[in-house]
């Protein structure tokens, strides 16, 4: 059975719960409620695994705090001997309007402490990252503020139709390939 690891990157705690930094953890619960599949607290993360198609899915939720997700992310690839290439990263962007969706092969961290700690751990930046936008809507010096608030009601009443097109794309990564992936949902 082909595996892959799908790390959807968030802080652990009530507080964060429904952040816009907390973008991966919400993906990541929606596909778990709507598969009916449970998380379990397993070493650095909860777990979950979704079979599609002969195909296995691991759903990760780093327990690390987002600066460090890369140890968890390089403790189940190779616990689970899962190439690199069935990895794909959920992150929040600010660069990215709300709800616009990208993923992407390889880049930088953009800023992004989650992904510059997982390419510290896998030393590359050559692995999947699927970019959610948050868009850029705060004022100087409110970043923070922002990326760790709650929310806009407007952004709310278009979430639940976004996260369900995030899980297309998810299932669309592991059955069609990250190609055709990209070809499909990139800037949908």
């Amino acid at each position: 059975m082909k595996k892959f690891l799908i790390v959807g990157l968030g802080n652990i705690g009530s507080d964060y719960v429904n952040t816009r930094h907390n973008i991966g953890f919400k993906i990541l619960n929606y596909i778990a409620a709507k598969e009916s599949i449970t998380f379990e607290t397993r070493k650095l993360g909860d777990i979950a695994t979704l079979k599609i198609k002969g195909r296995s899915l691991l759903l990760l939720k780093p327990n690390t705090y987002m600066n460090l997700s890369g140890k968890a992310i390089k403790f189940w690839l190779e616990k689970e001997n899962i190439p690199l290439e069935n990895l794909l990263v959920i992150t929040d962007d600010l660069n990215l309007d709300f709800g616009t969706l990208r993923l992407k092969t390889k880049g930088s961290a953009g800023g992004h402490n989650g992904l510059k700690d997982t390419q510290d751990k896998l030393q590359t930046t050559v692995y999947n990252r699927f970019r959610f936008g948050i868009s850029d809507s705060f004022g100087k010096g409110k970043q923070v503020d922002y990326v760790l608030g709650e929310w806009s009601d407007d952004e709310k009443s278009k979430l639940k139709e976004r996260l369900e097109v995030s899980a297309e794309l998810i299932t669309s990564f592991a059955l069609a390939g990250v190609n055709n992936t990209m070809n499909q949902f990139n800037g949908k």
